[in-house]
This record gives C-alpha cells, sequence and structure tokens, in this order.
C-alpha cells in the first residue's frame, strides 16, 4: 500500500492561490498577515490535515520545547512518581516529555543520552545506572549547553543540579525507629554500596547504633538488591548466622517484601518476633498483611522541584552557569511491621 504523502505550505498555496511564504507567516502567527488570510489558511490547512514540522520549527527557533527523561526502570513507582511531578509542572510552560530507560545499563545509558542530544533536546533529567561510573557523556551535554538535572541518584559534576533526599536522614530515623521499639539486634540489608544513596543510608543506619550505645555488628549487614528473591536469600542467610535479627532495615520496599515472606514462611512473627522497615514507601507496602513501615522519598515532589530548577536554568542569564543542590527531607511511615 502506497504511503500517503504528507501536505506541504505549497500544497496549501496551490490550492488558495496566495505564496507559500504568506502560507508559512499565516500559520505562525505573523501580525502583518490580516486575520481574514491567516483563518482561511489554518481553515485549509486544517481540511488537508497539514503538519507542521515541529523539528523544523524548533532548529529554527533554536529550542524544541522538549525535554528527556533518563530512568534505570519505568515501572517502579518511585521513578514514574517522579516523571509525573516533572511532566505536571513543565506542561503549563509548553514542554513535552521524552522517556528512556537505561535498565541498569551504564552503555544503554550512555546511548540514550546521545539519541536525546541528537533530538536537539533542551534539557535532560536522570538518574544515573548503578553501574555508571564515568560521567563523560553527561559532561558532553554540558559542553553543548543541554542542561543536565540529576534526581535520587548523581554523579558529582560541576554544573550539574540535583535533587535527592537526604537518605543519611532516611536511614538514620529508620534504624532509631526500630531502636525505640526495643530492638536491639537490627540487620541491615544494603543495596550497591558503589552509589551513593546506599552508602548514606548505611552510614545513617550506624549513627543511630552509635548513638543509642549499641554495637555495630559486621555480620547483621546483608548486600541486597530491589528484588524480592534478594530479601528471600537474605533472610536464609542471616538466620544460619550466629546473631539472630530482632529487626530488619531494608534500604530497599522490594526485598523488606522478600524477607517479610521468607520469615512468614520459617515462622516467625512480624512485628513481635522481628520488625522491618523499608524504604521508598512503594504503594503496595500499605496492602500487605502486615503493612509494612517505610521511608517517604516524596518522588512527586522531586519531580516538581527538579523541573523548576530546570526552569530556573533555562530562563536565567545565559552568561550565569546556575548550580543547584536540593536535598530534601524523607519520612518515615510507621505501619504494622514495626510497631512492636
Amino acid at each position: 500500500m502506497r504511503k500517503r504523502e504528507k501536505v506541504t505550505i505549497y500544497d496549501i498555496s496551490k490550492k488558495l492561490n496566495i505564496s507559500a511564504a504568506t502560507v508559512s507567516r499565516a500559520l505562525n502567527g505573523n501580525p502583518n498577515i490580516s486575520e481574514k488570510t491567516r483563518d482561511l489558511v489554518m481553515k485549509t490547512a486544517e481540511e488537508m490535515n497539514y503538519k507542521q514540522n515541529r523539528l523544523a520549527q524548533a532548529l529554527k527557533k533554536g529550542k524544541t520545547n522538549t525535554v528527556g527523561v533518563i530512568v534505570p526502570y519505568i515501572d517502579r513507582n518511585f521513578f514514574s512518581s517522579v516523571i509525573r511531578g516533572i511532566e505536571e509542572e513543565l506542561t503549563g510552560h509548553g514542554y513535552y516529555v521524552i522517556i528512556s530507560q537505561s535498565h541498569e545499563d551504564a552503555k544503554n545509558e550512555v546511548n540514550q543520552l546521545n539519541a536525546l542530544l541528537n533530538t536537539q533536546i533542551d534539557g535532560i533529567f536522570m538518574s544515573v545506572s548503578k553501574n555508571t561510573r564515568n560521567g563523560d557523556h553527561i559532561r558532553k551535554a554540558i559542553e553543548e549547553k543541554t542542561p543536565v538535572i540529576f534526581f535520587d541518584r548523581k554523579l558529582d559534576i560541576p554544573g550539574v543540579s540535583s535533587v535527592v533526599i537526604d537518605d543519611f536522614k532516611g536511614g538514620y530515623i529508620s534504624t532509631d525507629h526500630l531502636l525505640k521499639k526495643g530492638c536491639k539486634h537490627i540487620a541491615c540489608f544494603i543495596g550497591n554500596m558503589e552509589l551513593e544513596i546506599y552508602q548514606n543510608r548505611f552510614k545513617g543506619y550506624k549513627a543511630a547504633l552509635e548513638h543509642h550505645g549499641i554495637p555495630y555488628i559486621e555480620e547483621l549487614v546483608v548486600q541486597t538488591n530491589s528484588k524480592i528473591e534478594s530479601g528471600i536469600e537474605a533472610v536464609n542467610k542471616l538466620w544460619q548466622g550466629s546473631v539472630i535479627p530482632d529487626a530488619i532495615f531494608a534500604t530497599s520496599d522490594y526485598a523488606a517484601l522478600g524477607a517479610i515472606q521468607q520469615l512468614k514462611a520459617i515462622g516467625i512473627r512480624i512485628p513481635e518476633d522481628v520488625c522491618v522497615v523499608g524504604f521508598s514507601n512503594e504503594p503496595f507496602t500499605k496492602y500487605l498483611d502486615s503493612p509494612l513501615s517505610s521511608v517517604d522519598q516524596t518522588p512527586h515532589l522531586m519531580g516538581k522541584i527538579a523541573a523548576q530548577v530546570f526552569l530556573e536554568q533555562v530562563n536565567g542569564s545565559k552568561e550565569l552557569t546556575i548550580e543547584k543542590k536540593v536535598v530534601l527531607s524523607p519520612e518515615l511511615i510507621a505501619r504494622e511491621s514495626s510497631n512492636r
């Protein structure tokens, strides 16, 4: 089947017997074109199903009104909530959002960023993959005068703004909460320690123990990822050790969910025998048999503020590099899983 050819301004000019330049001016709202002519051109363009070439217009203006968002995964509530916040804040300013996933792969992240740059994007929001160590691709964007805003996970690169939560505080308030419930042997399910967010959550965990005079026990710290299976494996490992936990602080709600499932499977009561606190406040946490206590990262607010930082940057003086480091305060949502 033959592909239908696109209608051009020349087709409209031929039908109306006016110049292509007049059609172009009318479509772009030039004040020198009479209202009668403009209305006629607009009506004819609609009847002929004419579509303006947004990319060509953008290249002419030097602005596409499009931003890109790169996240590890789109199917996590945290990232989708951040994206919703970005979209809500930017839509009123005439921006469109293109979403890309790195799938936690540094090479894929580079390719996604380069693809966005090739579309003449006006700005990029990103949460780096867990494997990203080199920031050359991000420096390239900065060199091309494309603003980059980090959220949640970031690299320390001059000229790049970031919006994150206080992960140290998140780890501290979670552990402090469990200690105040009378727990003494608190296990920590920690994510990839090469990422700053997990380093800071771990530091918060250790600081709370120290503040309460509770000795740090390395055996109670287990490396996990953000998967249910990882939480199950961590429980199996801990319950074969010499120190049995009476509480678990998991830096991922999914690892916490796996822990709860396995604890119940081996006859451990929650919270009577073991208290559990997760991190991220995923929607499922409040619907469990024992609703999960969790740290809320305020992702929607994070997205809105990231968008505001971007707008400040693009609307500011071109001679001034605006770099902001915004740190939001997390909140512990205490539920039944830690209510001993």
